[in-house]
């Protein structure tokens, strides 16, 4: 059997541009993995083998590889930085052991890199820091060393120094060995050499050593005390022990430098992978769940080929060779030919041919074991976020949670006889990607997509196009708008029907009030003496639950709302749950108008980098267009503007911001909250409603 301490399930996150593909592809060069190096700029990078990431230079999926490096072997996922695609990061996170966060040394600690440090700290995810791109205009490795500590609020643990900067960078100071390394001009990352520290870095690399040693020891207090007290140096072993710990236990970030595309700095990161990174077994278990309530149930999925099989499908791509499912193994084994269960849907499924994956290429394999990251080829009915386990031991693992849509679009095919083609290819990309929904509307039969920003739909519908040859007509980017209720009323509502026979009464007393922020749906009941009993109390609530998905005002689904039933009546033989539940759907419609409804919009988190002799125009540009601004900040190169600003102002906003930067601005948003109208917004809103109602 695989020795598991050999194992690293890494991924390679960061912000767009700041150099994660190429950190990739230099690791997958320096392991023996690929001959040539594939570059970004002209599109032959491994992971990125989509037509559109290889096309606009980004990444879209997480592309998964495995390679060698010093006997242990490294599971990589490459992930996306865009933030529309956020999604594919949290998914990756959720399955990793360890991760390299890579931050541009110019650009610094950019919006996306904050959401994925978040996602990663949500997961407990231990990581090493890469600061990246030393050899541009403006870098400063010190610089963004700060930015961890106060942007991030994290702790960097520094390992290397840079030698030079910006042109003259040519290698990295090793803190621990105290020994540079230094790259010729060749360009091949294993044409170095390791020389004595440079006289002008002496002293500072002593400096940085001291603190080294001393952030790492707090992670065994007899080793700390005995280093502070009597001033003994403890061994390289003990030193490496404790970063290793402390890097587990989220203490500190070990921190280095380099830059991938000169192939400078790559093999210390590998070493620190191999050397701090946790493997399988020392990383916390995964928690099993109660299928039904989501609870944990106190089990855990022990990383051991010799326990029941518990694994987690995370991702599921479509490619040439059929459906695709990445499965992440916790405990157990998985062998060809064997039936597992697949505990969310109950239904039992043959593991017919399982891949080991590189990029889009890939190697069979016969059986995989605990701490494994797999494909498996040809699974029915597994979605992201499903268990698979061994049919007589039931499990369910800690599911994942996916953000909501927040932009829609509607889409038809141009040629009738596209419409099947279309639902099949769009079945796809649903089962793919979570955070991409469709719906269609019932009134005017439209499909809709929904997604996470314009960028994500746009790539959606090149993909239909292109990989499913469904060309589509493209309505307008519609805005996900919510209702809410800003002042309590206390109502009744009397449901009475008779018909022949029994009829149907049930009479409710209620109060219903704004709730908290972000809290939902809640209902109480505080009913007494019995007058509306307790059996009609789930219908009443299931009847104002289900009016809580069309808003008075304008249709959309209300937010925030406590109902609280304090008392009623009911007839011995015509009250029944369905009388009470048309009741609470009645009783909504009444009272909902009169606590004083309210429009809300998404508001998204918005971060625009501008160069300086264009920043009044941005934030006025931003002003018009309702944003609040937070924050700015003056970099080498030019200033980030944070800003709070209504998606619905944000449409087609790159090309405005590139019209007025001469090209050279870069923005970045994200879902932050949602917040009232103004009148007049929330009345054109309305009354394009009532007119779309009006049309069908």
């Amino acid at each position: 059997m695989a020795d598991l301490s050999k194992y690293r399930n890494i991924g390679i996150f960061a912000h767009v541009d700041a150099g994660k593909t190429t950190t990739t592809e230099r690791v997958l060069k320096l392991t023996g993995k690929i001959h040539k190096i594939g570059d970004t700029h002209d599109g032959s990078t491994t992971t990125d083998f989509m037509e559109q990431e290889a096309e606009r230079g980004i990444t879209i999926q997480s592309a998964a590889t495995t390679c060698f490096w010093n006997d242990h072997r490294l599971n990589i996922i490459d992930t996306p930085g865009h933030v529309d695609f956020t999604i594919e990061v949290y998914r990756s996170l959720k399955v990793l052991d360890g991760g390299v966060g890579v931050f541009c040394g110019s650009g610094g600690v950019e919006p996306q890199s904050e959401t994925n440090w978040r996602y990663a700290n949500e997961s407990k995810v231990a990581r090493l820091i890469f600061v990246n791109k030393l050899d541009r205009m403006g870098a400063d490795f010190y610089r963004v060393v700060d930015q961890v500590k106060n942007v991030l609020a994290a702790r960097p643990l520094v390992m290397t120094l840079p030698i030079g900067i910006e042109d003259e960078f040519s290698g990295v100071v090793d803190v621990l060995s105290q020994k540079a390394y230094i790259w010729d001009d060749s360009g091949l990352p294993e044409n170095y050499e390791v020389v004595e520290i440079p006289e002008e870095l002496k002293e500072k690399a002593a400096q940085y050593r001291e603190e080294l040693i001393e952030t790492a020891l707090e992670a065994d207090e007899d080793l700390l005390m005995e280093y502070l007290e009597e001033g003994v140096e403890p061994s390289l072993e003990d030193i490496k022990r404790c970063i290793r710990t402390g890097t587990r236990d989220l203490m500190f970030f070990p921190t280095y430098c380099g830059s991938a595309y000169k192939n400078k700095g790559i093999q210390l990161v590998l070493d620190a992978v191999v050397d701090y990174l946790p493997s399988p077994t020392e990383v916390n278990a995964q928690p099993l769940t109660d299928k039904e309530t989501g609870e944990p149930t106190g089990e855990v999925a022990v990383v051991d080929e010799k326990e029941p099989l518990r694994a987690l499908a995370f991702k599921i791509m479509d490619d040439r060779f059929g459906a695709l499912t990445f499965v992440r193994i916790y405990s157990g084994t998985m062998k060809k030919g064997d039936t597992i269960l697949n505990s969310h849907t109950g239904k039992t499924e043959r593991i017919g041919r399982m891949v080991e994956m590189h990029a889009n290429d890939r190697t069979e394999i016969t059986t995989a074991q605990a701490g494994d990251i797999i494909a498996v080829v040809g699974m029915k009915n597994v979605q992201t976020g499903h268990t698979l386990c061994d049919p007589k031991h039931e499990c369910t693992l800690e599911p994942m949670i996916f953000p909501d849509p927040v932009i829609s679009i509607a889409v038809e095919p141009k040629d009738k006889g596209s419409v099947e083609k279309m639902g099949i290819a769009i079945g796809k990309l649903v089962s793919e990607d979570p955070s991409f929904q469709v719906e269609t509307d019932e009134e005017s039969g439209q499909t809709i997509l929904k997604g996470m920003g314009e960028l994500h739909l746009d790539i959606k519908v090149d993909i239909l196009k292109r990989t499913y040859g469904v060309e589509l007509i493209v309505g307008q980017p519609q805005v996900a708008y919510r209702e809410t209720i800003t002042s309590a009323v206390e109502d009744s509502y009397t449901h009475k029907k008779q018909s022949g026979g029994s009829g149907q009464f049930g009479k409710i007393d209620y109060r219903i009030k704004p709730g908290e922020q972000g809290s939902g749906f809640k209902f109480v009941s505080t009913v007494v003496g019995g007058n509306v009993p307790k059996e009609f109390w789930p219908a009443i609530e299931k009847g104002f639950k289900e009016m809580m998905a069309t808003g008075t005002m304008a249709g959309f689904p209300v937010l925030d709302v406590e109902v609280e039933l304090f008392d009623g009546s009911f007839h011995a033989v015509d009250s029944s749950a369905i009388a009470f539940e048309i009741a609470a759907k009645g009783a909504f419609r009444q009272s909902i108008p009169k606590a004083n409804p309210q429009l809300l919009e998404p508001i998204m988190k918005v971060d625009v980098f501008t160069p300086e002799d264009h920043v009044g125009d941005v934030i006025g540009d931003l002003n018009r267009r309702r944003g609040m601004i937070k924050d700015q900040e003056a970099g080498v190169t030019g200033v980030r503007i944070k800003a709070d600003v209504p998606l619905s102002e944000m449409f087609g906003y790159i090309g405005h911001l590139r019209t007025m930067t001469s090209g050279r601005g870069q923005f970045s948003m994200e879902f932050s909250h949602y917040s009232a109208c103004p009148n007049n917004v929330a009345e054109a809103v309305i009354a394009e409603q009532k007119e779309k109602k009006a049309k069908k």
